[in-house]
């Protein structure tokens, strides 16, 4: 029963923490298609001019994290077709607590292309805009969190569990982008991206301090120093002790659609961003290239709400002995634990807006051409979050035959998984180029039984990434030693 409470707990300060930066594609970077400049601006496609419309140019998912695979939330059961998850009483919760990190972090993405458009002007200065719809979010959860939920408060009782960690923050905004890349010298290429940001909706927690304190008794004692900040049009209720008693959605900002288009077409949330990154040529077969992507961030101002934990505060008649002892019931525990959690909260009258950072990435990467279609590549990505670092290392064989056909096998390493694979295809049909990719598809599988019928389930996946489209492409240049192109019209 005390695991059952305390995962309760880490999920009730998951929601309160929440506060949930740019994608990346290892397979997209070496293949021949214009979304390649949003992972580095210097790298120019073939195509003589190129057009995205609304949506279909571009969607784009990515969820990873760093601490769970599939093979963790779901294990072999007694007999051979089974699988229990990690709620199953034959679930070994000791090996799931093996791999928890000190710092745990999940980071779902969305990336929807509006409008995209890229054309050459004169011999090689190539020109390129993007509007993009972004969602992101990461959350960051101490591993001291997770023993507490899963392993039970009795090696804590006496003690304090920093919790200063725990972090996180979700985005919507509207990314325009305006960039260029050009050759500086017959060697070196340099792109560079400025990029305008319109912030929609954000949630954001700035946790100075927070720590539990497990009683003697049993009974656990919270120590908060931190700001949930909001802006959303959300209205916050009290109670007659003037604490928070429940937080609504506005909804009359939204019940016509003249509204509703305002809301998402309003600017007073405004960020700045930047890529640059630089592509250097020492033959016509080996190259590599280096970029910056996503420095930036986005100041919040509208629509602002802050809620403000700054005291210590008693789970109020929260006794786990009471439990045992059959005097309290567990939805009572669980109701009394989040009013405890919502007086813990008080509105502010400041409305103080609140800045967010865009997390950043580096690409470093190399790439050898045994032919004229064909290369091997590979390419580093560091994702920079706050204090936390994501790496991922991948190596591709890549074929492209200008725009006409374009694809890409690669084999990445990241997030503790060293058995990942990608795959890109893209192809021209007319002026349309259509295209696919897919990241980190999990290798081995696992098979569900239920109701006779078989469904596979990945065994070891943390980490799902899909990018589809379609371009509306003119030409191809195919770029000569001497840089003087030739055209080829559709």
């Amino acid at each position: 029963m005390i695991r059952k409470i305390n995962c309760i707990l880490i999920l009730l300060l998951a929601l309160v923490a929440y506060d949930s930066s740019a994608q990346n594609s290892q397979v997209l970077y070496y293949m021949n298609l214009p979304q390649n400049h949003m992972l580095n601006p210097a790298i120019r496609p073939t195509s003589l001019i190129y057009i995205g419309l609304p949506a279909v140019s571009g969607i784009n998912l990515n969820v990873n994290n760093n601490f769970v695979n599939f093979s963790d939330v779901f294990i072999k059961g007694v007999s051979a077709d089974s699988i229990v998850s990690f709620l199953h009483p034959d679930y070994d919760v000791a090996e799931f607590m093996a791999k928890i990190k000190d710092i745990n972090s999940i980071e779902p993405q969305g990336l929807v292309q509006l409008f995209g458009l890229g054309f050459f002007a004169g011999k090689d200065l190539y020109i390129f805009l993007d509007i993009n719809e972004r969602v992101e979010g990461n959350v960051a959860l101490p591993g001291d969190l997770f023993r507490l939920g899963f392993e039970g408060n009795e090696q804590f009782v006496g003690s304090k569990i920093d919790l200063s960690s725990l972090r996180g923050d979700v985005k919507y905004y509207r990314e325009a982008g305006l960039g260029f890349s050009k050759n500086f010298t017959d060697k070196l290429r340099i792109g560079l991206k400025g990029k305008l940001l319109f912030g929609i909706a954000a949630a954001s927690i700035d946790n100075r301090s927070l720590g539990i304190t497990v009683n003697d008794d049993y009974t656990h004692t919270f120590d908060a120093d931190l700001m949930v900040n909001f802006s959303f049009p959300v209205n916050v209720y009290l109670n007659a002790n003037k604490n928070i008693d429940s937080i609504k959605i506005d909804d009359s900002r939204f019940d016509e659609t003249s509204k509703l288009v305002d809301y998402f077409l309003e600017t007073k949330n405004i960020g700045f961003g930047l890529d640059i990154g630089a592509e250097y040529s020492f033959s016509d077969r080996f190259k590599v290239s280096a970029a910056i992507t996503d420095l930036g961030y986005i100041k919040w101002k509208k629509d602002i709400t802050n809620l403000k934990a700054e005291s210590k505060f008693d789970f109020s008649g929260v006794d786990l002995l009471d439990v045992y002892n059959g005097t309290m019931t567990f939805d009572s525990l669980g109701q009394e634990l989040l009013d405890s959690l919502k007086n813990s909260l008080f509105l502010t009258d400041t409305k103080t807006p609140f800045t967010t950072n865009l997390p950043f990435g580096v690409s470093v990467g190399g790439s050898f051409n045994l032919t004229k279609s064909f290369s091997l590549g590979l390419l580093s990505y560091t994702r920079f979050i706050g204090k936390q670092v994501r790496e991922a290392l991948t190596l591709s064989a890549n074929v492209n035959f200008g725009n006409l056909f374009s694809t890409s096998i690669a084999y990445t390493a990241a997030n503790q998984r060293y058995d990942n694979l990608g795959f890109g295809l893209a192809f021209r049909a007319g002026l349309f180029q259509i295209y696919a990719i897919a990241d980190r598809i999990p290798v081995t599988w696992n098979k569900v039984i239920s109701d006779g019928s078989t469904i596979p389930i990945p065994a070891s996946w943390n980490t799902i990434h899909a990018r589809v489209g379609m371009n509306m492409t003119f030409g191809n240049k195919i770029v000569k030693k001497n840089d003087k192109p030739m055209i080829l019209v559709q």
